[in-house]
């Protein structure tokens, strides 16, 4: 049974950001990283343990043929998103959020 997984509003932003970034160099490869990020949503609805805790009581997925990681936490019966972050970034942008 899967877990539905809420996008925090921040997250959606991030997420709508690369998305533009990337849209803006090469649309096919916007479609990817857009294919990918919601691979990873499907799979953190259905493992959502499936991915180490690294700050609190969230957890780290990665996004598959990209350089971002979606960062998340499970409650009893949802999975929420806090972040669709470049990994090169400063983690602590996300983790005030938590």
């Amino acid at each position: 049974m899967s877990l539905p997984v809420v996008v925090e509003d921040v997250a959606q932003a991030e997420f709508d950001e690369a998305f533009d970034w990337h849209d803006a160099r090469d649309t096919a490869r916007a479609v990817r990283f857009a294919e990918a990020v919601r691979a990873v949503f499907n799979r953190i609805g259905m493992q959502p343990r499936a991915h180490g805790v690294v700050y609190k009581d969230v957890r780290k997925a990665l996004v598959r043929g990209f350089t971002y990681c979606v960062y998340y936490y499970e409650e009893p019966h949802r999975v929420v998103v806090i972040s669709v972050f470049h990994s090169s970034r400063d983690p602590a942008h996300w983790q005030g959020r938590r």
